[in-house]
């Protein structure tokens, strides 16, 4: 798709949530998903930078930053887990 029809598409979606207003439960839980979802990546990241140091590298993609934000630490030493004994 062509970008100005997507930022076209957007900003006509933020108008019409601004003018008819939009349903706060479902907002706040797809807000708070999507906030782990970047926590998760985040931690992705750092796993990654520094454990490249000793050879460790888990990919960052949907379902990893999805395990990780979810579940935290836990979820990111299962991922090396998984990565070091099962891959």
């Amino acid at each position: 798709m062509d970008p100005i029809v997507v930022f076209t598409l957007l900003g006509g979606l933020v108008l019409m949530l601004l003018i008819v207003g939009a349903p706060l439960k479902p907002l706040r839980f797809i807000g708070q998903a999507a906030m782990k979802v970047l926590i998760g990546v985040l931690l992705l990241f750092f796993l990654n930078t520094f454990g490249s140091l000793i050879g460790l590298h888990i990919p960052i993609n949907g379902v990893t930053a999805t395990v990780s934000g979810f579940l935290g630490i836990p979820g990111l030493v299962l991922l090396v887990a998984v990565q070091q004994f099962i891959l």
